[in-house]
């Protein structure tokens, strides 16, 4: 090959190469710079529409999860408000008791029927009061609830209850009882002997939906770690490869700098033949 000083071959191979491992290097960087090994959607065309598909059903997956978690609290503020009533109508069957015998008198049953009055009240209240959000829980106005706990449509990603639980005062039958005779205490024993069996079956439903929407959150834990895994299998980068391809792409760039130093030279050498 002759001398040349128009066109110099050995710099333009050397340019390429370095360019080349230039390109290298830079995909190395950015690839440990992001975490991810598709940098460009032309390193893994089909990887990376994976991998992106996988990414919105793990965050779908996790807003379903939150859902859930905010179900569960809304069912455990239902239950412990109906706790509550419960307390109420417990303490309402011993002053019924109480009321009931003839070791007090008149006086003493008259202030057994005023405690009795104002806890079914305070009763009639919880009922009434407790909300979550905006929801009102205990006083039958509710419906049904329905939350979306997976991360597609149809109905199979959702759970539906029926939150009309009515632990009003009314519904229990405890409004208007007293105990100013005897025989008005006994009465009132079976009444609330029939609003602890309501209440107990508005627990059990609430019980039933928690374990319910419990079993649901771990399935998808259980769906989010293992899709997760599966995006980092595809779309992850590999630091240890990473790390040496940019070291090998640094170390032959820096060659292919020499070298072009050097074919930059050649023309030189031509122009002492003219001399």
């Amino acid at each position: 090959m002759g001398l040349r000083i128009q066109t110099n071959m050995a710099s333009l191979s050397a340019q390429k190469v370095m360019g080349k491992q230039q390109t290298r290097a830079e995909h190395a960087s950015q690839a440990l710079a992001s975490g991810t090994r598709i940098v460009r959607a032309g390193d893994d065309a089909a990887g990376l529409a994976i991998s992106e598909n996988i990414r919105g059903q793990v965050r779908g997956m996790s807003m379903a999860r939150m859902n859930s978690f905010n179900a569960v609290s809304a069912i455990q503020v239902s239950e412990g408000g109906l706790n509550e009533v419960s307390n109420i109508l417990i303490r309402l069957r011993e002053l019924g008791i109480q009321a009931a015998s003839d070791n007090i008198g008149d006086k003493e049953r008259e202030f057994l029927n005023l405690e009795a009055k104002s806890i079914i009240e305070e009763a009639d209240r919880i009922a009434k009061t407790t909300v979550f959000g905006d929801k009102r829980l205990l006083d039958g106005s509710g419906g049904k609830q329905t939350y979306q706990v997976g991360a597609f449509a149809g109905e199979e990603n959702q759970i539906t209850y029926d939150l009309s639980t009515d632990a009003t005062a009314s519904n229990l039958g405890i409004d208007g009882l007293s105990m100013e005779s005897k025989e008005d205490a006994r009465d009132l024993l079976s009444t609330v002997d029939e609003a602890l069996q309501k209440v107990g079956g508005m627990r059990a439903n609430f019980g039933a939906i928690q374990n319910r929407l419990e079993i649901t959150t771990s399935n998808l834990d259980n769906q989010i770690e293992n899709l997760s895994a599966a995006k980092s299998r595809i779309s992850d980068a590999d630091i240890a490869k990473e790390s040496s391809e940019l070291a090998s792409a640094q170390v032959l760039q820096q060659a292919a700098v020499s070298v072009l130093a050097q074919a930059n030279q050649f023309p030189g050498v031509a122009l002492k033949l003219i001399g």
